[in-house]
């Protein structure tokens, strides 16, 4: 059956009998006169001046915070986000946008010597008009607030699509981020793949996070228009365990990594390689943690894995373990949400599809290593390269050792989910590509370097 273009349908996954959003996609021409309505707004925007800039950003985050159980709420249902986790993630939205809230004071350039005579040579950085921001379901607060606050800052206009499935919290969103903004300067535009087209045609710059093949599309047409454009897109991360690690330590951390949210991160843990002596007792521990893993309703204080996001989120999770040797499994309910269980299992072969394909569901699979080197060849030979984990007590080999790893991120003693909203953030291969989010890197994303020339004037 084709998919419905014309209509945005957003449900409750712990209950797809609620729906939450069910309205006409508006089209093509209507996302572009979105952008063209943005584009007319952005100067007024930039002119206002940083204050102006600086106290709306800031006026964002607090109303965030004082609308954090609304919004968590609206987590919870629509995207069936635990609870837990997604007061976390309003906090963080609170937080990016108290961030970028001082940005707009930062320096937007430099002033250099000429090489010869005198006068005066600059820099100075520029926003591009209007970002586009295309957005997954995920995070339905934060990644949007992530590319959002910093494009605002430095002075562009902003028009969000956000994935269909997340759509109710990005109208909310947008409420809460318009009264603190002059009129046209923030937009959300609902749909779907054309509706997405649209804004990557008419877009200044271009921000997308999701899938690999629809990011490599976004790439490719933004490059042809000629206007920047980042994509962060899948992960099949890895977690390390040295023999000298704390093996329950970091069984917790892992089993947290692979079925927290179901898995639906990209920074998810979906192998785990075991080096050496580590294979019998990590086995053996991470079993436990997982089968030990609450699974239900996210409205629960206590849940960890709640619903997978879909019906067909679902059965690309059951197929990726099948006919595998089971580990542990957790027990999942048998509905009425898309719920499953998050499962570890062992002896896969190296061509099988859950070690060369994102499966963004709480699946693991547990690889022996003889050693460091050949765990780092593991880990390299996926065709993607977001992050790893790495557990050990010598920071030798942390520091020293894990060079040849062909992630853009690494994270020793931790789980390989988690983000630092202040750094760049980022992957190698098919998990990224174009310049870094967050941190000041997005700052220079979201603007062009001019250089001037100035020379004193000379009678004639």
């Amino acid at each position: 059956m084709a998919a419905d273009t014309t209509t945005v349908i957003s449900r409750n996954p712990a209950d797809p009998a609620d729906v939450l959003v069910h309205l006409p996609a508006p089209g093509a021409d209507v996302t572009a006169r979105t952008v063209a309505d943005a584009r007319a707004a952005q100067p007024g925007w930039l002119g206002g001046g940083a204050a102006a800039r600086a106290a709306a950003l800031g006026a964002v985050a607090d109303a965030v915070g004082a609308a954090a159980d609304e919004l968590a709420a609206f987590a919870v249902r629509e995207v069936g986000k635990p609870v837990g986790e997604a007061r976390a993630e309003v906090a963080r939205t609170a937080a990016i946008w108290r961030y970028y809230a001082q940005a707009p004071y930062e320096a937007a350039g430099a002033v250099h010597e000429p090489a010869a005579g005198t006068g005066l040579l600059l820099t100075r950085r520029r926003p591009h008009g209007v970002a586009g921001l295309i957005t997954p379901w995920n995070f339905p607060f934060a990644i949007p607030s992530w590319k959002a606050a910093p494009a605002l800052a430095v002075g562009n206009a902003v028009v969000l699509k956000p994935a269909p499935e997340a759509t109710a919290c990005a109208q909310r969103l947008a409420e809460i981020i318009q009264l603190a903004l002059p009129e046209g300067v923030f937009t959300v535009t609902p749909g779907g793949a054309v509706e997405g087209d649209a804004l990557v045609a008419t877009a200044d710059v271009v921000s997308f996070t999701g899938s690999t093949a629809v990011g490599r599309a976004v790439a490719r047409a933004a490059a042809e228009r000629g206007v920047p454009v980042q994509a962060e897109m899948g992960g099949l991360n890895a977690a390390i365990v040295l023999p000298d690690a704390d093996i329950a330590g970091a069984a917790a951390h892992i089993a947290a990594a692979v079925a927290g949210y179901a898995g639906q991160k990209c920074t998810a843990t979906s192998r785990v390689i075991a080096v050496g002596a580590a294979l019998d007792p990590l086995r053996e521990a991470l079993a436990e943690a997982l089968r030990a893993v609450p699974v239900g309703d996210p409205a629960a204080a206590h849940t960890v894995c709640g619903p997978l996001i879909g019906e067909r989120a679902r059965e690309t999770v059951r197929a990726a373990s099948r006919g595998l040797p089971v580990l542990a499994e957790a027990t999942a309910p048998e509905g009425p949400g898309w719920y499953a269980a998050p499962t570890l299992v062992e002896k896969v072969p190296a061509d099988h599809a859950l070690l060369r394909q994102e499966v963004f569901g709480p699946v693991a699979a547990l690889l022996p290593a003889a050693d460091l080197a050949e765990a780092v060849r593991i880990t390299n030979a996926v065709p993607y390269g977001l992050v790893t984990s790495v557990h050990t007590a010598d920071l030798d080999t942390a520091l020293g050792g894990l060079d040849g790893l062909d992630t853009g991120m690494i994270r020793v003693n931790a789980p390989s989910t988690g983000v630092d909203f202040h750094l760049p953030f980022g992957g190698t291969k098919a998990s990224s590509h174009g310049p870094r989010e967050q941190g000041r890197a997005a700052l220079e994303f979201y603007t062009s370097s001019r250089t001037y020339t100035l020379s004193p004037a000379r009678p004639a």
